[in-house]
């Protein structure tokens, strides 16, 4: 006697699928056709709905092989919004005039990333349309980033975009209402980014200094310890932001001039306001050091390039903090050293600046930030500061007052 087959044949227009269920959800595998088509999700626990994203994805398939037109896939069912034309959409609408709602080109440049990502994921999946895209997509989307190693802030910020596009979507009348994500994500409350401590940072500019071929990440780091600038800042600091003569650095959001230069890209800062503070004594004679280059950017690569944020991240953990990783050891399970980043060295200065008594107010003008949650958001104390302040709480007034 025959056993029963487990799989579903369904014989489509062009290719032969094994339609089958995992924890409730239809899969196709169409590795038995004559050309391998792997095997995908149809992101659905209804079988009228899996049916209908299979035609899909037979046409799907059968496009990128050569075997049907791509004009096919726009009329098939104009109710299916390719993954491809709805980013299009979205992307249009946060990039509209800053008058009109837009979004700031620094966000626009993020929701990019999210997208590359993120589509880049879907694609795997066998995705084809934003129709399939559900709430347990974006959790599996979620886990894929958690797996991949980013942070519980970017978990948030890229579910969070993805869920705002589809409502987007939907509100255009691009997708139907029941494409509708439900799915409550819980805001990340402080921060687990890791905070340098001060011989960790002296550690870190002491190797770039005595390392060949590192004196490009000396100055960088010296730069985010010396002023807390968000890499993004200092990636766009050119010599006209620097004032020698008054030891003065002054950032300005160009996203609302009427005036542009067309050699190079309009600098936005996060929130929209400009800002200037001192040069720190330890950081002038750095840039007093750093030759100039005619584009006018301050801060160059290990070639004489413009600086990129995950390449100077790439080179932080590949050259600086793995060497140093044995010489400060991390707890298993723990946040340490090695899971520091770039963003630490904007903690640490936030952290130094309150230990050594700098007001709140002042800190925040330097950070750029309006609110003083923000700065309490940086704010770190190790155990050894902590102890060390707990030794001057006395009724000693010798020891009060040291």
């Amino acid at each position: 006697m025959p056993r029963p087959r487990k799989n579903e044949r369904m014989v489509c227009r062009y290719f032969i699928w094994l339609l089958s269920q995992r924890d409730g959800v239809w899969r196709a595998d169409g590795r038995s056709n004559e050309i391998n088509l792997g095997r995908h999700s149809l992101a659905t626990k209804n079988r009228d709905d899996a049916q209908r994203m299979l035609e899909q994805l037979d046409l799907t398939m059968a496009v990128r092989h050569g075997l049907a037109n791509a004009a096919a896939l726009k009329t098939t069912d104009a109710k299916l919004l390719s993954l491809a034309d709805g980013r299009k959409l979205y992307e249009a609408h946060v990039s509209r005039s800053r008058m009109t709602g837009g979004t700031r080109p620094s966000s626009q440049k993020r929701y990019r990333a999210v997208f590359d990502k993120f589509l880049a994921f879907a694609t795997n999946k066998g995705l084809a349309s934003w129709n399939q895209v559900t709430a347990r997509i974006v959790e599996n989307y979620i886990s894929h980033l958690e797996s991949e190693g980013y942070a519980y802030g970017t978990w948030y910020l890229e579910a969070t975009t993805i869920k705002q596009a589809v409502g987007f979507l939907i509100e255009q009348k691009h997708l139907p209402p029941e494409c509708r994500i439900v799915l409550s994500l819980k805001k990340p409350q402080g921060t687990d980014t890791y905070c340098w401590r001060p011989e960790e940072v002296r550690a870190i500019l002491d190797h770039c200094r005595t390392t060949p071929g590192l004196q490009w990440l000396e100055w960088v780091f010296t730069a985010l310890t010396y002023t807390g600038l968000r890499i993004s800042e200092l990636i766009a600091l050119r010599w006209a932001d620097i004032d020698f003569e008054n030891e003065m650095i002054r950032l300005v959001d160009e996203s609302t001039s009427r005036r542009r230069n067309g050699k190079r890209e309009a600098r936005t800062l996060k929130g929209g306001y400009g800002r200037s503070f001192p040069i720190n004594d330890a950081l002038l004679p750095v840039l007093k050091a750093i030759p100039r280059t005619p584009d006018g950017y301050v801060f160059h690569g290990s070639a004489g390039g413009r600086l990129h944020a995950d390449k100077v991240r790439n080179a932080l953990i590949r050259d600086v903090l793995t060497p140093l990783a044995e010489k400060f050891p991390t707890p298993e399970g723990e946040v340490g050293f090695a899971d520091g980043r770039l963003h630490s060295f904007r903690h640490f200065f936030c952290s130094l600046c309150a230990l050594r008594g700098i007001g709140q107010q002042v800190v925040m003008q330097w950070l750029g930030h309006r609110d003083s949650k923000m700065v309490q958001h940086y704010f770190h104390l190790h155990d050894a500061e902590a102890r060390k302040q707990m030794k001057r709480i006395t009724l000693s007034d010798e020891a009060a007052g040291a």
